[in-house]
């Protein structure tokens, strides 16, 4: 293979071209995960301007680019999937039936160990490197909204009318709900990040957006406008004001859910739920496939959700001293994590200690603040 390594200022607008032109055509030609917006150039380019390290591979066939592999590296080798942690869909961008050696690419790109946790399917070179499979919920809307409603209706039909009710009193006793399933007001994407980072807060979950590169990332993306990668803002509004919003990452054919909150005073009516309906209808009516609502058990995705892809967690290496130690490091912590949170009997009270730990955070910060209370 002719590798060619390449900072993302450096990438020409041929390469990117190729790039998208790869991602707009690959449900054609059986491989719709590469479809994915977080698979796009702007992704890459975008972390790359808030994060050092990043890099993209050009696999060139006769001179003519055959396949794009993003990655971020630290000086030492170590490489991880660009925004490890934060992107729902990783690999590499490749034409039909391009086949590849995993630890050829490693070596051309300077890499000992290469770690993903979403690798998308289809990437069967790098799965020596598996060391585990999770389930990555979807909704279906190619066929329409009203026929994914229906099916719906027939999965779930408590669900459904229980969502559909509690819209109706939103309205009644709110005000008129309306739904911008493309809102470009900054001010409304920074409602959506205070709500999210109080969630993870509240939750005892590591906040996101305490790390200032995360937020100046979604700010980017959100003025990130091509046909291969779109930040899209989604906001449900009631009497006026947003109760629930989401952003997420659209490309042609997918739209990848990112972040979703909604403001707790509203919660007995689900807007949550109400809003994923109505960007579900949104999508259709922009002529999206599916919703990728990202790999994680959650009550609510199994609600609404068609069906499931599949995404993989692990690392490729080669023969390398930084290859052994990344190792040692990472298989326990991994191992145990995937153990807890993929058995009910041990998630459920990891979760409500996380959840007590928050709380207990917020009671603490309280009392700092107001130390005469």
């Amino acid at each position: 293979m002719d590798i060619g390594v390449y900072r993302p200022g450096e990438l020409t607008a041929a390469d990117r071209a190729v790039w998208t032109a790869m991602q707009s055509q690959a449900h054609l030609l059986g491989a719709p995960e590469l479809a994915n917006p977080f698979l796009s150039p702007e992704f890459t380019l975008a972390v790359g301007r808030c994060r050092r390290g990043v890099r993209i591979a050009v696999v060139r066939e006769e001179g003519e680019p055959v396949a794009f592999f993003p990655f971020q590296r630290t000086r030492l080798g170590v490489g991880r999937a660009v925004g490890l942690g934060l992107s729902d869909a990783q690999g590499l961008v490749h034409r039909p039936g391009f086949q590849w050696d995993a630890r050829e690419l490693l070596r051309a790109c300077g890499l000992a160990v290469w770690e993903f946790d979403h690798l998308v399917e289809g990437q069967k070179p790098f799965g020596v490197g598996d060391r585990g499979s999770f389930p990555s919920p979807v909704i279906d809307v190619d066929r329409g909204y009203e026929a994914y409603l229906a099916r719906l209706r027939a999965q779930s039909p408590k669900f459904t009318r229980s969502t559909l009710a509690k819209e109706r009193k939103l309205g009644r006793d709110v005000g008129e709900v309306r739904y911008v399933h493309d809102e470009r007001d900054p001010a409304v994407l920074a409602t959506l990040i205070g709500w999210k980072s109080a969630q993870y807060r509240r939750t005892g979950r590591s906040d996101r957006f305490a790390h200032p590169w995360i937020i100046r990332l979604l700010e980017q993306l959100f003025h990130t406008r091509s046909a291969s990668c779109q930040g899209l803002l989604s906001v449900l509004y009631a009497g006026g004001r947003p109760v629930a919003a989401h952003f997420g990452l659209r490309s042609e054919r997918v739209l990848a859910c990112w972040f979703p909150a909604y403001d707790p005073a509203y919660a007995k009516f689900s807007p949550g739920l109400v809003l994923h309906l109505r960007m579900a209808e949104g999508a259709a009516a922009q002529g999206v496939d599916y919703l990728d609502l990202g790999r994680g058990a959650k009550e609510y995705k199994d609600s609404l959700k068609t069906r499931d892809l599949s995404v993989s967690e692990g690392w490729v290496t080669r023969r390398h001293p930084v290859a052994l130690v990344h190792r040692v490091r990472r298989a326990p912590v991994r191992t145990l994590r995937n153990a807890v949170v993929s058995r009910p009997e041990l998630f459920g009270p990891a979760d409500r200690l996380l959840k007590r730990m928050g709380s207990l955070r917020d009671l603490r910060n309280l009392r700092e603040r107001n130390p005469q209370k």
